[in-house]
Order: structure tokens, then C-alpha cells, then sequence
């Protein structure tokens, strides 16, 4: 995996919680619940997935520079 880093924090930015999450490494993830409120994540409009929206880190895909699969 060559330098990825694959935990993410999610920040909900509804409640504020955040909570440390493992990444796929060959995808992207679409949803999130949030642990703190129950709220639905979904990516921000021009990312690829929940960690690039809400993540500390953005998605493994992102981090190689490889084409993702929303973009």
C-alpha cells in the first residue's frame, strides 16, 4: 500500500462528532451514518465519496491519484 494512509476521521457536520474509520482500499464509500446522530453522510457535490468530503484523509483512490469511480 505504499504510503496510503487508511483511517479517516469523520466529522459529521451535523452533530460534530467524530469517530476514526477504515478505509476501503478499492472503492469508494458513498454513505456514512453518522455514530453520534444517525444522520446520512453523502459526498459533497464534486467528491467521490464521504471521506473526501468529511474524512481527515481523503479516499486511498484519491491519495494514489487514480481515477475514481465517481469522477
Amino acid at each position: 500500500m505504499n504510503g496510503l494512509v487508511l483511517e479517516s476521521t469523520i466529522t459529521c457536520p451535523h452533530c460534530g462528532h467524530a469517530a476514526t474509520e477504515t478505509m476501503p482500499t478499492d472503492a469508494c464509500q458513498f454513505f456514512y451514518e453518522c455514530k453520534g446522530c444517525r444522520t446520512l453522510l453523502k459526498p459533497k457535490p464534486g467528491d467521490c465519496c464521504v471521506f473526501c468530503s468529511y474524512g481527515s484523509v481523503p479516499c486511498p483512490p484519491v491519495q494514489r491519484r487514480e481515477s475514481c469511480c465517481a469522477r
